[in-house]
């Protein structure tokens, strides 16, 4: 097992909760269709959080998981940042979360 994937799992669920703090939690998930758009980040189909719950989050418990191979880079935050950018500070602590998921699949296992 990757030494990383307990911290990763950590801000998997730091990720969560700040979904939920900011009130972005859904709990009826978006329609299929919706779910398989092959556009980066779901943009064409999906608000950013909502594919952070219903695409991101779930594809990544599934890796850490099953111990299967982590991605080599992320640049969540970048999209996060761009599709925030009015709202900074509001956001400081999902991006913060995201941030420390980025620099943890950057770093060599």
């Amino acid at each position: 097992m990757d030494p990383r994937c307990v911290e990763l799992a950590d801000q998997l669920l730091l990720i969560e909760r700040e979904l939920r703090a900011l009130d972005w939690w859904e709990e009826t998930p978006p329609s299929a269709e919706a779910l398989a758009s092959q556009t980066p980040f779901c943009v064409d189909t999906l608000a950013f959080e909502q594919w952070l719950q219903w695409i991101f989050l779930p594809r990544m418990k599934l890796i850490i998981e099953n111990d299967m191979e982590l991605p080599h880079a992320s640049g969540i935050r970048a999209m996060a940042e761009e599709v925030y950018r009015g709202r900074l500070v509001e956001v400081a602590k999902l991006l913060d979360a995201i941030g420390a998921f980025d620099r943890l699949i950057g770093g060599a296992n």
